[in-house]
């Protein structure tokens, strides 16, 4: 059933602005560099996923937008407004859920809701409607009478959500939200992430899985020890992490290295060493794959196996943050990547 999870109708805080923008963001622990001159911007209405693994700097990404930290260097800004200088109106435009849980289990599940929504500034009747829809909206209502002491994660985690919605932010912040979801929760995610974009908001997630980038985001950025590995749309992404792979092992062991040489010649990239005495290389030209083949031939180091296939997401990944610096996207706009 459709329900207002959407922003409010207001214009936004500054006209023209973009809904999250950092610019050169640096974060340092002691000697060690957190995030590194990061850039990025969503607009109202889009889906940015920010993938990385542990130690990727997305955590410490999303605590600066969400006025949690200050960065060491550089700036960033929800619809226009500066996340230090004015965290007390930022706060009034964002939507939080994820990480370290602000659940009270000393509350049910939809007094939780109505204690936000009052925190947020909805009067009494208002708090209780906006309760109601997201209980009915996020399937809670069978245990919005419960408290949510010793639940799994995974309802745990829709409940956060819930919390999150609770004022129709312009900015929605997720960490990681799919981190406990079962394939139907993850799937009931997706629909109400598409939902609150399609109402004009911008929502930026956090994931370490490529895949869960790929099916929610309309752009991605890859995050590799705090640096900006690459940013574009999950199709350029998978096309600069090689959307291909080509998988060689030559007739005799003895030609592996000589194989690797005259392969990495044509294809421009280094492969992967593979159980079975394979040779795994990243492909963005399917073209290219018929030359080396040839080429083998010619040096008489023929393969006994020689086949293309799709990447993995973690191949894709891999590749990706194997290169620091490399925007998936030819544009480059100043301070971004």
């Amino acid at each position: 059933m459709p329900l207002t999870l959407l922003t409010p109708p207001q214009p936004p805080a500054v006209h023209g602005a973009d809904a999250v923008e950092t610019a050169g963001l640096g974060v340092r622990r002691g000697a060690r560099s957190v995030l590194d001159g990061v850039s990025l911007s969503v607009r109202p209405g889009n889906v940015l996923a920010v993938v990385g693994g542990s130690g990727a700097g997305k955590t410490a990404l999303l605590r600066i937008l969400a006025t949690l930290a200050a960065p060491d260097a550089g700036s960033a800004a929800i619809c226009g407004l500066d996340t230090v200088r004015e965290a007390v109106r930022v706060r009034r435009l964002i939507g939080l859920a994820g990480g370290r849980s602000r659940l009270d289990d000393n509350l049910t599940v939809r007094q939780n809701l109505y204690l936000v929504g009052r925190l947020t500034g909805l009067d009494r009747f208002a708090a209780a409607v906006r309760a109601r829809e997201l209980l009915a909206r996020l399937e809670l209502g069978a245990v919005a009478d419960r408290r949510p002491t010793h639940w799994p994660p995974g309802l745990r985690s829709r409940l956060d959500l819930a919390l999150g919605l609770v004022g129709r932010p312009r900015v929605l912040l997720l960490d990681e939200p799919a981190a406990d979801l079962d394939a139907d929760a993850r799937e009931q995610l997706g629909d109400v992430v598409r939902e609150v974009a399609a109402g004009g908001a911008a929502v930026l997630f956090t994931t370490r899985r490529l895949q869960e980038a790929d099916r929610l985001a309309d752009e991605v950025a890859v995050l590799a020890r705090g640096t900006l590995a690459a940013l574009g749309t999950p199709e350029q992404l998978r096309t600069a992490g090689g959307a291909l792979r080509l998988e060689v092992r030559p007739a005799r062991p003895a030609d592996l290295d000589r194989t690797a040489v005259i392969a990495t010649r044509t294809l421009g990239e280094l492969p992967e060493r593979t159980a079975g005495g394979r040779l795994s290389f990243p492909i963005s030209d399917p073209a290219l794959p018929p030359v080396v083949l040839r080429d083998l031939g010619r040096a008489g180091v023929p393969p006994t196996e020689f086949a293309l296939r799709r990447s993995r997401p973690d191949e894709v990944l891999l590749a990706l943050t194997g290169k620091p610096r490399a925007c998936a996207t030819t544009r480059r706009p100043e301070g971004r990547c």
